[in-house]
């Protein structure tokens, strides 16, 4: 009963140039997806330099614009013409 079992490895096949580059192809995926969401999660300062009144709240005087103001620059005076009859 002993002399029966079969202790040799299993026949593997070598993987193909095509599963080759599908692996390589996971593995990039799962590194370039890793980084994105580091890149979400990390935050990154836009420039070198730091200023400072960018942190200041501005004031609501500055924030807001006159909203009497925008129509009138907008519209046009209209020309006034005399109906033909």
């Amino acid at each position: 009963m002993a002399a029966e079992l079969d202790f040799s490895p299993p026949e593997i096949p070598e993987p193909t140039f095509m599963e080759n580059v599908l692996r390589y192809g996971l593995f990039f995926g799962a590194i370039f997806q890793l980084i994105c969401v580091l890149a979400i999660i990390l935050p990154v300062s836009k420039s070198h330099k730091t200023d400072s009144d960018s942190f200041e709240p501005k004031n609501s005087e500055t924030v807001k614009k006159p909203k009497a103001t925008a129509p009138q620059m907008s519209k046009k005076p209209k020309k006034e013409t005399k109906k033909k009859r």
